[in-house]
């Protein structure tokens, strides 16, 4: 199948000119949330599918954007969903059932599911591009005129499939993902005079790698321990952490410029890498692909890593959409496994300050769509935090679905003024969030399964009260034991007591007396005889 060279001049026009469509789509925001529209779900994880494959139970990934069968509750919206492989249909259900003040078949209808049936390690969007009668199908299901495509990322595979289907794509443009990575993070926060560690430009090799750690820490003598990032990687599996403090006989002024560098090297061997299995000789091999930049640690007693995510419209305008404390773990805590929203009331108005900047800078560059700033924020007492941005994701992050399965929930809105979130009700609302709830106890329970679970306990998300939980990521939980969820409450104390009721329900269950099929069951299971189980 021809492909098309999006990279040249002339399809780049093409591709940008079809998106700027959007703009005269877009009066207000409101308007484009709740217009009749077609919108194609392009769920791809396009992203280098060696890193990908550092995330257990990847594969299931697709699910992460289901949180958009919600936008069917506006009965005006149609919705395409492709994935790699189909989903079980107890999991489309699940979130069909959820929609307030819709009836299921109504919204039913109005959803069409496609797969390319491949599991193959290569991004959903490539699969697409080689199916050119699914193509074919995908085009004649859209009103072209009513139509738009999103994307977890954008890269020139999705501007590909955009022009292909001559549905504009809403996501900042493949040229502009440069502004994602570690190293374009870092040079939009200086422009945007926005705090950061102390760092390094992307390099291409481990030698001028240990050069740029070794003018680091000649720069910052009383460095402990610097961080070494690939310029491309995603919930900080690429990262890896340098020791200075075995060899700090060589900080300066004691030893020369040389010897850092030498030491720098031999560091590198022993450094501790975020993703499981990871070692120096696989990690040095991407650096010549991807690129790499060392940055200074950020130490502190009291330590947080919250973020804030925003959006900028076609026309140019940022909006603040919310903040979070994210929750890290792995090694050395810079891997991402949940959040809680919002961020700390001491900070997250800053936060949001600072975002605005990063914002009204990318958006001047022409990003549209989703944005997300990761900080460090460390405990200066007396209630001050010292907050230094480290990164910029330009694509849906972990913190996207949660926060977009409350706004949609609940139809509210955020409001600047506070950092908060309030319902149609006019109801603070809070929420503990995760992707990452992972037990090998889980493992084996089928996605009815949780349903049965979810219905007993009444773990499933009210309506009435709008608190509960949303669950996501189901088709990871069989093979891998892996879960995602959102709990949703009217204090931030109340999100976390639902969330832990999930946790304490779903480890009875799976408990080694649970286990035991011969004795009398609490559920009933009832068979079909058309193939599936229901």
């Amino acid at each position: 199948m021809q492909t098309l060279n999006i990279s040249s001049l002339e399809q780049t026009d093409k591709f940008r000119d079809l998106q700027l469509t959007l703009r005269d789509r877009w009066k207000t925001t409101e308007i484009f949330d709740n217009s009749d529209a077609d919108i194609l779900v392009i769920p791809s994880l396009s992203i280098d599918q060696r890193e990908l494959k550092k995330i257990e139970g990847c594969e299931h990934y697709e699910e992460r954007l289901l949180f958009s069968l919600i936008r069917l509750q506006n009965p005006r919206t149609r919705l395409i969903y492709i994935t790699s492989m189909p989903m079980h249909p107890s999991v489309i259900d699940y979130y069909l059932q959820l929609l307030p003040g819709i009836p299921f078949s109504h919204a039913r209808n109005r959803l069409l599911l496609l797969s390319t049936y491949d599991s193959s390690q290569k991004p959903l969007t490539q699969k697409i591009l080689e199916r050119p009668r699914l193509l074919k199908r995908i085009h004649q299901a859209l009103r072209l005129d009513k139509s738009f495509m999103v994307c977890y990322n954008s890269t020139e595979l999705e501007a590909e499939l955009s022009l292909k289907l001559g549905v504009p794509l809403y996501a900042a443009a493949p040229d502009l993902q440069i502004w994602g990575t570690k190293s374009g993070s870092r040079q939009i926060f200086i422009e945007s005079e926005v705090p950061l560690p102390d760092g390094s430009e992307r390099v291409w090799n481990d030698i001028d790698l240990a050069e740029a750690a070794a003018d680091l820490w000649e720069r910052q003598p009383t460095l402990k321990r610097m961080v070494v990032k690939l310029n491309e990687g995603i919930s900080g599996e690429g990262n890896a952490l340098l020791d200075l403090r075995p060899v700090k006989n060589l900080a300066p002024p004691d030893g020369s410029h040389a010897e850092r560098v030498e030491a720098m090297k031999e560091r590198f061997q022993n450094m501790r890498f975020q993703a499981k299995q990871e070692n120096w000789e696989n990690f040095s091999g991407r650096i010549g692909e991807l690129g790499a930049i060392v940055e200074a640690f950020v130490e502190g007693e009291i330590k947080r890593s919250p973020s804030v995510q925003g959006r900028i419209t076609p026309s140019g305008e940022v909006e603040i959409l919310s903040t979070h404390d994210q929750i890290l773990g792995g090694p050395d805590g810079q891997i991402y496994l949940g959040c809680r929203f919002p961020a700390d009331e001491t900070y997250r108005l800053q936060l949001q300050q600072m975002g605005l900047k990063v914002g009204r800078n990318l958006a001047k560059k022409g990003a549209v769509e989703r944005f997300g700033v990761d900080f460090i924020a460390v405990d200066k007492g007396d209630g001050q935090w010292d907050i230094q941005a480290i990164e910029i994701n330009l694509r849906k992050g972990g913190t996207t679905h949660p926060f977009m399965t409350m706004k949609l929930m609940t139809n509210g809105r955020y409001e600047l003024s506070t950092g908060l979130f309030y319902s149609q009700q006019g109801r603070p609302k809070y929420y503990m969030a995760t992707d990452n709830l992972h037990k090998e106890r889980y493992q084996g329970l089928l996605p009815n399964d949780l349903m049965d679970i979810i219905a007993h306990h009444r773990l499933h998300f009210d309506t009435g009260t709008e608190t509960g939980t949303v669950f996501h990521l189901m088709g990871c939980l069989s093979q891998f034991g892996k879960l995602g969820l959102t709990s949703i409450g009217d204090s931030p104390q109340q999100a976390e007591e639902i969330y832990n009721k999930v946790v304490k329900v779903l480890d009875e269950e799976t408990s080694s007396s649970n286990k035991d099929f011969s004795s009398e069951s609490e559920y009933n299971f009832p068979i079909t005889w058309d193939g599936c189980s229901c």
